[in-house]
């Protein structure tokens, strides 16, 4: 089967709710990066065969194809089109996934693949509402064959409190790996780990997210729920960002010159109990490495999306995973979490670190709205 490259990848700053990316158009941060791809690999953009892009909430500034509203405001000629994906948080991570499956099937040689959100504009669930009669919050409500199936509350709020009551997590423990979680992302940012991946959107040049907190500020924090365990402080970050990777078949690396930096070496998506939703990369990982031929000793490094302490948590637990590869530079906890972006960033994350510590096999999964998760096995070229 033809491979699949990573020739580059780049991604804003994350911005802080309310932050540095508050009169930003969603498309122009798309657009921000692709446009920083095509100059840094110096190629004809008309060469490009599509741009996939994820987003949620696609709506006013994010509707109509914002993939394709990007790349025609980055300056890609108008034959480029750009196609916008949903599969929850993962929704970048599977538009590398969708690029990489065009490039292994021989019928697509150089794709753009990333996302952009802006929750600042566009908080999460705000396409819920818009239009709809039977509920403002769950857009499954009033569907027949769902509620015959669920019936039952279903949020990603309770599902991360029944994964910290299933996987014995308390306050205390999510609270220190949170912190954990600040001083790691302090750590890479102060040490300029992120500055190769980083294309700085006008004045903005860092994350915003990180801070120099300490357990005595999230104890006083009150829970998500009542009664819960879980607070803002265990929780990922309200976010702003874009993020894109270049993807190319072989062909595409010798005729333009390429320098690939990873191959693609496995991609999976599986999904799971939708009630629990959250706990989705833990089977997920379990099949990917299972069809790899491969065990988690032999992944360097692991980006798995802190949507909530106790989701990564369990997942340590259960894949019996070293805590000291795994989001070694901070995650969405410190970093934040722009839905839409998220897998894209975490994938130019673990592709620059690799790189910067020698790794050869990195890891990137993320649990999904409907119980679903997708993961990426890279090897480092």
């Amino acid at each position: 089967m033809p491979e699949a490259y990573i020739v580059d990848a780049v991604r804003t700053p994350v911005g802080r709710r309310k932050g540095g990316f508050t009169e930003a158009h969603p498309a122009d941060m798309g657009a921000h990066v692709i446009r920083a791809l095509v100059e840094r690999g110096d190629f004809d953009p008309s060469a490009i065969d599509d741009v996939i892009f994820g987003c949620l909430d696609a709506i006013g500034a994010q509707a109509g194809d914002i993939a394709r509203t990007s790349a025609l405001a980055a300056g890609l000629p108008e034959t480029v089109p750009g196609v916008t994906i949903d599969r929850q948080c993962g929704s970048s991570q599977q538009a590398v996934h969708f690029a990489a499956q065009g490039v292994m099937s021989g019928t697509q040689d150089l794709v753009i693949a990333g996302g952009v959100q802006k929750m600042t504009q566009y908080p999460i669930l705000s396409s819920f509402s818009v239009g709809e009669p039977f509920g403002a919050t769950d857009p499954w409500r009033g569907c027949k064959g769902w509620e015959q199936r669920y019936p039952t509350d279903i949020n990603q709020f309770r599902s991360a409190e029944m994964i910290a009551d299933q996987w014995n997590l308390t306050r205390e423990e999510m609270e220190i790996f949170a912190l954990e979680s600040h001083t790691r992302a302090i750590t890479a940012r102060t040490e300029g780990r992120f500055d190769r991946e980083i294309v700085p959107f006008g004045e903005l040049r860092h994350d915003e997210g990180p801070r120099d907190t300490s357990l005595a500020k999230m104890a006083a924090l009150d829970t998500l729920v009542p009664g819960g365990r879980l607070t803002a402080a265990v929780s990922s970050q309200i976010s702003d960002g874009a993020a894109a990777l270049l993807i190319a078949s072989e062909h595409a690396v010798k005729s333009h010159g390429f320098t690939p930096r990873a191959r693609i070496h496995n991609l999976t998506v599986l999904g799971a109990d939708p009630v629990m939703m959250l706990h989705a990369p833990i089977p997920a990982c379990q099949r990917a490495l299972d069809r790899a031929g491969m065990s988690i000793d032999d992944i360097d490094l692991v980006e798995i999306n802190e949507a909530f302490a106790s989701v990564v948590m369990a997942w340590v637990h259960d894949l019996k995973a070293d805590h000291a590869k795994v989001n070694v530079n901070g995650g969405a906890i410190a970093l934040g979490h722009p839905l839409g972006a998220t897998g894209a960033r975490l994938l130019t994350t673990l592709l620059h670190e690799l790189e910067r510590t020698g790794g050869r096999y990195g890891l990137l999964t993320m649990c999904e709205g409907g119980g679903q998760a997708n993961v990426t096995i890279i090897e480092r070229l």
